[in-house]
């Protein structure tokens, strides 16, 4: 039930907003009464909105984990992972509608998830720098950090790079993310 409260929250936002979305037009959508909501979220409309953003997040890594899990190699994991994260961060329109008109709601979650989310991009990561002969624990462990922090940097801002395009993209990694660690392939 928390999941249909939540993808009928996202749903009324995408039609009315964050501002304009009641409890009312929430419970239509999930097609539960607005005593229900507040059951699974008695903090009312702001725990709704807040575990909304939470869901999300969750959503979206669950979404890159699926684009990169038959990656053979370090760099088509970075690749893939940058250009799926990418553009599930521009085609996720209750997110959008969120940093438009509320962006603060969405601080608490990232401040919240910020060093789990680091700590599984780097361990998913790991492997594969090991698998490209960063034999050094702490070595591998200091490269897993970086590249972890420069994906998330990149997601979100880009920079000179089209991360629509796949060209530019395996620029991006080979010649930049990946060229200061020497586990480029060859």
């Amino acid at each position: 039930m928390r999941e249909r409260i939540l993808e009928g929250t996202s749903r009324a936002i995408c039609v009315s907003g964050v501002r304009h979305t009641s409890l009312t037009e929430i419970a239509r959508e999930s097609a539960c009464s607005r005593a229900t909501i507040y059951r699974h979220f008695p903090g009312g409309r702001d725990e709704l909105l807040d575990a909304l953003v939470d869901f999300e997040h969750r959503r979206f890594f669950v979404r890159l984990a699926q684009a990169v899990e038959s990656a053979t190699t370090l760099e088509e994991v970075v690749e893939r992972g940058l250009m799926v994260a990418h553009r599930a961060l521009i085609e996720l329109e209750v997110l959008q509608i969120v940093l438009r008109e509320q962006p603060e709601l969405l601080e608490p979650t990232l401040v919240r998830a910020s060093q789990p989310t680091l700590r599984l991009i780097a361990d998913f990561l790991t492997p594969y720098l090991e698998a490209h002969g960063v034999l050094d624990e702490a070595t591998r462990a200091a490269h897993a950090d970086y590249l972890a922090r420069m994906v998330l940097s990149y997601i979100s801002a880009p920079g000179r790079f089209d991360l629509t395009d796949p060209d530019q993209v395996r620029e991006l990694v080979r010649c930049e993310l990946l060229a200061g660690l020497q586990v480029h392939a060859a």
